[in-house]
């Protein structure tokens, strides 16, 4: 296995997974879509392509190319634009999302990985793992204003609601940084379990679910508190991870079992287990909460579980390497 192919397998894929960028409007036809329509892009690492995949027939309608190793993919609030970190060659692709082809190319830290943006599309947030900060981008400029130092090995990002905190996973650290983002200092430090790798807000914002890639669990943060209440046993090498609108499930893609785990948000406890692909790494949960979206990087298949269900609906065959996955609100 490459280095490349190791990022992409430890790694998280999505969890509010809209980075943003300040654009001209929503794509042509974006007002027509139901809800959970997509599409959904998927960031194939080995290909250095994403795939866009129609979420209503389950077809690969285009495949896009981008920078060197893809490892994380976000879409803007307007649906206009989409964000691809290239963990191989230190940048952001700008995908134009009513045209698919790159408008822009943004140079960031080393090995970015995971990215996530402000909720007034403002800024971007691009997790450099090589370097131990995080890379600050202004949506409109496409400049990198602001490095921020956190743990080591920063994989997994999300920002708060009011965009005033941004949480960093430090997968060498065992830790999750708290970032002020109006000044860009480290506020805080939480403790959770081995190899954090990806987090994601209730939407609630009380609690963050942090999934732990070295010790086969979940942690239950109390953002208030600022500390870990609670530990979750999942399945092995839990990675992609994502909450359902309402609140009541997260969803955690665990490497090593081929298999999603349900979790109860109510009782803290796995619910349901369902078999995906093999390796599978990214996630993504659909908007209307009915469809949740997993990269089985093994496979180089995109798996779509029904979450009425907990059973796999289809599965779809995408680029080489599947990491990240997003999908267009």
């Amino acid at each position: 296995m490459t280095r490349n192919q190791d990022m992409g397998r430890r790694a998280a894929a999505v969890l509010c997974v809209a980075a943003a960028l300040l654009g001209p409007g929503s794509p042509a036809g974006a007002s027509a879509r139901p809800p959970g329509a997509g599409p959904v892009y998927v960031a194939d690492l080995n290909s250095d392509t994403v795939s866009v995949v129609d979420a209503r027939t389950g077809r690969v309608v285009d495949a896009v190319p981008v920078g060197r190793g893809p490892d994380s993919v976000a879409v803007s609030p307007d649906g206009s634009r989409v964000y691809v970190t290239n963990s191989a060659e230190d940048t952001v692709s700008v995908v134009d999302a009513r045209t698919r082809t790159v408008v822009a190319t943004v140079a960031v830290g080393d090995e970015p990985s995971r990215v996530t943006v402000s909720p007034d599309g403002r800024r971007v947030y691009v997790a450099d793992v090589g370097s131990d900060e995080v890379s600050v981008v202004d949506a409109r400029t496409l400049a990198v204003t602001d490095t921020i130092a956190v743990g080591d090995a920063p994989l997994g990002v999300a920002v708060t609601a009011d965009g005033r905190t941004l949480y960093v996973a430090n997968a060498g650290s065992g830790t999750v940084s708290v970032v002020r983002t109006a000044t860009g200092r480290v506020t805080g430090t939480v403790r959770v379990g081995g190899g954090p790798t990806a987090l994601v807000l209730t939407p609630d914002g009380r609690s963050l679910y942090v999934s732990n890639l070295t010790t086969d669990d979940v942690s239950v943060v109390d953002v208030h508190r600022g500390m870990e209440t609670d530990r979750i046993p999942v399945g092995k090498q839990p990675a992609g991870i994502g909450v359902r609108p309402d609140g009541r499930r997260v969803y955690v893609a665990d490497i090593g079992s081929d298999a999603v785990s349900v979790i109860s948000t109510r009782t803290r406890a796995v619910t349901a287990t369902v078999a995906v692909g093999h390796g599978p790494n990214g996630l993504a949960v659909g908007p209307d909460g009915t469809r949740v979206y997993v990269s089985d990087f093994d496979s180089d298949t995109l798996s779509v579980i029904d979450a009425r269900t907990d059973r796999v609906r289809r599965t779809v065959t995408v680029g080489d390497g599947p990491t990240g996955v997003a999908v267009a609100p």
